[in-house]
């Protein structure tokens, strides 16, 4: 909720006529205060100083000074001569500003023990933020409930747990989401959270006057609740909304009954449907009134005469055909290039391509086996003869072993019969 100090580079004309009052925000510009300045001091935007508070004594930054605290004043309705106006008292000590970092260090676990609580005492509230004073003296509970809640015996709870003067403050949901901060669907800080103070009322009759589907999700915000920025261009809407017909909701035509779909604000046009198709036929402001006049002159017209809508979308050129070859270089197909020359001259082929190679020499084997079994058997029977007699007969070393044993046993055994 920062404003734009567009004032600060007049020069002060008299400093009788100066304005005496700054403004003061608290709690990184979540709460906002007029004070007077009393002091001799000149402040600027962004001193931290020390102000009066509750029972004693805040510490703020100070966030506009000048002429433009006057219009801020009358925004707001505050008066410049008020007495009951609090004061500044002096710029933030070392003192000052150790103790609001130390009492703001309590926040955290002040709200987790509020919350706690107030769940005991079976409240329907919950307890939003807690803001601790810089002197630690005084704390404010903001909290969000649908109804009237009677925290009588809460205050005293909370007093006698904290030990603090205890301030509590209603607040809503969009407020909630203010204090909160975030980023919103159009990409943009929240507008609660930066510019935004009154919030109006929202409903879902005006997303109808913008031909907006009512879709919740999409609909609501960060709060939970429709959001604000629906407001902003309605007034445009109703407008626009003016040169259209009421009272055209049914046609009557030769097909049957048409109804009303929607009306297009951009175009002039109105859209209709006959109930035996679900085509939807746009119709131009002049046909629809001359359709009505005519059928409240118990006359049907033939057609709709609905006008052919021409899409004003550039259409997209598809590029030409370029020839790129050599001017661009895909690095990763390079290095795996070279990653595969590399396995080639390191060694043999690895998984699938090492069971690839074998199959393809067991392959070549058996047909070398093949071509050779051909061969014996094309000669004739006389060399094959030749050949098989020629050759000396190998025996088997094993076989050999297991003759060898058998011719001793029977020379064994022919001794034991001689004797």
């Amino acid at each position: 909720m920062n404003t734009y100090d567009w004032l600060h580079n007049l020069p002060i004309a008299d400093m009788d006529s100066q304005c005496n009052v700054i403004e003061v925000s608290f709690n990184k510009g979540t709460r906002k205060d007029f004070y007077r300045n009393t002091t001799v001091h000149l402040f600027e935007k962004g001193d931290l100083i020390t102000v009066e508070g509750v029972s004693g004594v805040d510490v703020g930054e100070i966030s506009l000074t000048g002429e433009i605290v006057r219009l801020q004043m009358k925004k707001y309705g505050v008066k410049e001569g008020n007495p009951d106006m609090k004061k500044v008292l002096r710029i933030a000590t070392e003192r000052d500003l150790e103790q609001r970092g130390i009492n703001k260090q309590r926040e955290p676990e002040a709200v987790i023990r509020s919350r706690a609580i107030a769940r005991q005492l079976k409240l329907d509230m919950k307890i939003s933020q807690v803001e601790m004073q810089a002197d630690g003296r005084k704390a404010t509970f903001y909290y969000i409930a649908d109804g009237r809640v009677d925290f009588r015996e809460l205050i005293k709870v909370y007093a006698t747990e904290f030990k603090v003067k205890v301030e509590m403050r209603q607040i809503g949901a969009r407020q909630e989401a203010g204090k909160v901060g975030g980023i919103g669907s159009c990409g943009r800080e929240l507008c609660c959270a930066t510019w935004l103070t009154e919030f109006k009322s929202v409903n879902t009759s005006i997303a109808r006057y913008q031909n907006l589907s009512i879709n919740q999700t999409k609909l609501s915000g960060q709060c939970g609740r429709l959001k604000c920025c629906l407001n902003y261009e309605l007034d445009t809407y109703l407008d626009a909304l003016q040169g259209f017909p009421n009272d055209c909701d049914q046609l009557e035509v030769a097909k049957g009954r048409a109804y009303l779909i929607k009306k297009d604000i951009f175009k002039n046009l109105m859209w209709y449907s006959l109930p035996d198709s679900n085509k939807q036929y746009p119709l131009t402001i002049e046909r629809v009134r001359k359709i009505k006049s005519l059928n409240r002159q118990n006359i049907v017209p033939e057609e709709l005469e609905a006008v052919e809508v021409v899409s004003t979308k550039p259409k997209e050129v598809e590029p030409a055909f370029v020839d790129v070859v050599g001017q661009i270089s895909l690095r990763s197909l390079e290095r795996a290039d070279k990653k595969r020359k590399q396995q080639r001259r390191s060694g043999p082929p690895q998984g699938n391509q090492a069971v690839a190679a074998n199959q393809g020499g067991a392959q070549q084997l058996g047909q070398q086996q093949k071509q050779g079994q051909n061969r014996a058997n094309s000669r004739p029977q006389h060399q094959q003869q030749r050949h098989s007699g020629n050759r000396p007969q190998q025996q088997n070393p094993q076989r050999k072993r297991e003759n060898n044993g058998n011719n001793g046993n029977n020379n064994n055994n022919g001794n034991k019969q001689a004797n």
